[in-house]
C-alpha cells in the first residue's frame, strides 16, 4: 500500500512541476534596468567542517566544495543508469586492455578562479595540477580518511613515497617522480596500477577524491587551506560565517559550458522537463547560492514554507504536513511548490567497533551479542516512528541503485525478533543479570552498550527507540552526543563503540560499500575496523573481475560474510523528498554527483 501511494505522489509531483514549467514565463530584465541577481537559497542540517576535500567527508562540506572544485570526469545529469562523461577532460580516458594504465587529457583553456596566490595572473588548469592533488592524499601531514581509495587501487610508487616521509620524518616529496602517476605534457597525465581495476575511472568522477587544486594556493595558505578553496568550478566562495551561512558566487572566469545530455530515460517526467528547460543553456545559471546551516528540522522547514528558502530536502518530521498520505499538501500545491522523491543510492546503518572490548571480537559469543542487538532492534519501527515512513527496508549494505544489490535477499537485519535475541543471549552466556536486571558478560563483568549520536531532535527520538528495544532484552545502553564533525574525528580514532549515519554514494558500484569491511581500510572507510582474512580475499577478488555473473557471485559471498559477522547493521534506504519553490527550474537530484546547483535556475513568477 505504501509503495502504491509513493508512486502516486511521484506521478502527481512530476505532473505538477511539468504543468507549472510549461505555463510560467521566464522573467526577462526590463529594458534599461539592471538585471536582478539570481540567488538560490538553500539549507543543510549540519555544520560544515571546511572546504579542503581530502580532509572532509561530511555532506555540507563536500556538497559546497563540489561546486568549487572539479574532477576530470562527471556523470551525465539526466541519464539513468549513470553514464560517465568528460568534465574538465577533453574525453573519457584511454584505458589499457588490462585496466592497469589510464591516460587523461585535460581540455585547454580552463582557468582557476582569481586568487592573490596567483599574483594577478590568470592560472590555467594543467595536468600537473591533478598529479599534485592526488599526491596530497599520500602526504602524512594531511589527515584524510580517503587514502585507501588510491592505496586499494595500488597506484605504483606512491605508497613507497609516503613511507619514505613517515620513516625520515621529513616533508613529503611532491617533486619526486613515481611510476604510477605523472604528467606526460601540459595537458595529459597517466596513472599506472599494480593490479587491474576495471572501474578505476569512476574515481575520477568524484570531486572528493580527484578534484584539482593549484599548488600555489596550498603554499600560500598552508594550514588555513580549508578556508580558502580555489578551484575551476562554476562557483567560488564569496563569504563564510562558520556554522551559519556560506555564500557562493558565480566564478567570473568559468569557461563556456553549454548544457548537453544523452537524454533522460523514457517516462522520467522530471528529467524530461529538466532536459527541455536546460537544452542549449550556458551554465551556471545562478549568480549566487546562499547556504544556511539550520540544524533543527522544524526551523528549517518553516524557513522553506515561509518563503525564506528556495530548495530544501524535506525533513522527515514534517512528512505528515508536507505529503499527507503520499500527496503534496494543498497549501504547498497552491504555492506552486515542486516535490521530487528519490531513493536507492543511500544507506542508513550503524557500525559496531570490532576493536571495542565490550562488543568487538570474532568469538561466537561476541558475534551472538551483535546478532542479538540487531534482532532486538526494529528497523520498521524506526522507519515508522523516527523517519515517518520516509525509508525503505534494508537487507544488506548495498542499496537498489548500486551494482551488487540483491533484491531477493532477506537477512536478520530486515526483521525484528526480540524473543530470538533473548534466546541467543541466554545460549551464549549472557544469562547472568546485575542488581538492576541488566545482562552481564559471560564472565560476570558489567556489560554496557554505548551509542553515539548528534545533538538534535531526530537523534533524541532514535536514542529513545534504541533504549526501549535494548531494555526489552536486558541490555543496558547509554548515549553520548556531539557534533557530526566531532563524531567523525572520534570514529576515525576508534573511540566510538556504536554509531550510525547515512552514506550518500558517489559511484554506482558496490565496491565502496564492500570496502567498508576490508581490513586495510580500518581507520578510514572501515569504521567498524572489521578484519577477517576470508572477507579480505573475497573483496580483493571482486575488485579484479569485470562486471558480470562471476563478480556478482563473489560480491554476494562477501555480503553474506558481512551479515554473518555483523560489523555493520543495515537499517534502511532513505527516501529523499526535495522541495523546490515555484521559482526553481532545472533541479534534479543525481544519485552520484553533488554539483547540482550548476544546473539550477531561478525565475520570477
Amino acid at each position: 500500500m505504501r509503495a502504491a501511494r509513493r508512486r502516486s505522489f511521484l506521478t502527481q509531483s512530476a505532473a505538477l512541476a511539468s504543468t507549472y514549467w510549461l505555463h510560467s514565463p521566464v522573467a526577462a530584465a526590463d529594458s534599461g534596468k539592471k538585471e536582478k541577481k539570481k540567488v538560490l537559497r538553500t539549507a543543510f542540517n549540519s555544520a560544515e567542517v571546511g572546504f579542503d576535500l581530502p580532509q572532509v567527508s561530511d555532506q555540507t562540506s563536500v556538497t559546497v566544495a563540489s561546486h568549487i572544485f572539479e574532477p576530470p570526469l562527471t556523470y551525465d545529469y539526466l541519464a539513468r543508469p549513470a553514464v560517465l562523461k568528460p568534465l574538465t577532460a577533453a574525453s573519457l580516458p584511454e584505458v589499457s586492455d588490462d585496466h592497469k594504465h589510464f591516460i587523461f587529457t585535460i581540455r585547454p583553456g580552463i582557468f582557476f578562479s582569481d586568487d592573490p596566490a596567483f599574483k594577478g595572473k590568470q592560472r590555467e588548469l594543467v595536468a600537473e595540477d591533478y598529479v599534485f592533488s592526488i599526491k596530497r592524499f599520500y602526504d602524512p601531514r594531511i589527515k584524510t580518511e580517503h587514502l585507501y581509495q588510491f592505496e586499494t587501487a595500488k597506484v605504483l610508487g606512491l605508497s613507497e613515497l609516503r613511507n619514505e616521509a613517515l620513516k625520515s620524518k621529513k616533508a613529503f616529496n611532491y617533486d619526486k617522480p613515481v611510476a604510477g602517476l605523472r604528467a606526460l605534457d601540459r595537458y595529459r597525465f597517466e596513472v599506472r596500477l599494480g593490479a587491474p581495476d576495471p572501474r578505476f575511472a569512476h574515481l575520477f568522477a568524484n570531486s572528493s577524491y580527484t578534484s584539482a587544486v593549484a599548488r600555489e594556493v596550498l603554499e600560500a595558505y598552508g594550514d588555513e587551506i580549508a578556508a580558502h578553496p580555489v578551484g575551476t568550478g562554476p562557483f567560488r566562495l564569496k563569504s563564510w560565517r562558520r556554522s551559519s551561512l556560506i555564500v557562493l558566487e558565480r566564478n567570473p572566469h568559468f569557461r563556456e559550458q553549454l548544457f548537453e545530455s544523452v537524454g533522460p530515460p523514457a517516462g522520467h517526467a522530471q528529467a524530461e522537463d529538466v532536459g527541455r528547460y536546460l537544452a542549449g543553456k550556458k551554465l551556471p545559471l545562478l549568480d549566487e547560492v546562499h547556504i544556511s546551516i539550520i540544524t533543527e528540522s522544524q526551523p528549517r522547514w518553516l524557513a522553506f514554507a515561509g518563503g525564506d528558502l528556495d530548495l530544501v530536502e524535506m525533513p522527515v518530521t514534517v512528512a505528515h504536513l508536507a505529503v499527507p498520505k503520499g500527496q503534496l499538501a494543498p497549501n504547498l500545491k497552491k504555492l506552486g511548490v515542486q516535490a521530487f522523491e528519490s531513493h536507492g543510492a543511500d544507506i542508513s546503518f550503524s557500525y559496531f567497533n570490532l576493536e571495542d572490548p565490550q562488543i568487538g571480537g570474532y568469538t561466537p559469543e561476541r558475534v551472538a551479542l551483535r546478532r542479538a542487538i540487531v534482532l532486538a532492534y526494529d528497523n520498521a519501527e524506526e522507519t515508522r516512528l523516527v523517519l515517518h515512513g520516509q525509508a525503505l527496508p534494508a537487507q544488506s549494505m548495498l542499496p537498489s541503485l548500486i551494482y551488487g544489490h540483491q533484491p531477493e535477499l532477506r537477512s536478520e537485519a530486515g526483521i525484528s525478533d526480540p524473543l530470538r535475541a533473548q534466546a541467543l543471549l541466554d545460549l551464549y552466556g549472557y544469562d547472568k543479570r546485575d542488581a538492576e536486571g541488566y545482562r552481564l558478560h559471560p564472565d560476570g563483568s558489567p556489560l554496557t552498550l554505548r551509542r553515539a549520536g548528534r545533538e538534535g531532535a531526530a537523534d533524541r527520538a532514535s536514542h529513545e527507540l534504541w533504549k526501549k528495544r535494548m531494555d526489552a532484552v536486558g541490555l543496558r545502553m547509554q548515549f553520548e552526543t556531539a557534533t557530526f564533525g566531532e563524531l567523525i574525528k572520534k570514529s576515525l580514532a576508534g573511540q566510538l563503540m556504536i554509531w550510525g549515519y547515512v552514506w550518500d554514494l558517489s559511484a554506482p558500484d558496490g565496491d565502496f560499500l564492500l570496502g567498508m569491511g576490508y581490513g586495510p581500510n580500518a581507520g578510514q572507510s572501515n569504521d567498524a575496523r572489521f578484519q577477517l582474512s576470508a572477507y579480505d580475499r573475497l573483496y580483493e577478488r571482486q575488485r579484479l573481475l569485470p562486471d558480470g555473473p562471476e563478480r556478482l557471485a563473489v560480491m554476494h559471498q562477501a555480503t553474506r560474510l558481512m551479515l554473518a559477522y555483523l560489523p555493520y547493521h543495515p537499517h534502511n534506504y532513505p527516501i529523499r523528498v526535495d522541495m523546490c519553490s515555484a521559482q526553481v527550474r532545472g533541479y534534479l537530484r543525481h544519485p552520484f554527483t553533488r554539483d547540482r546547483w550548476r544546473f539550477v535556475d531561478i525565475i520570477e513568477t
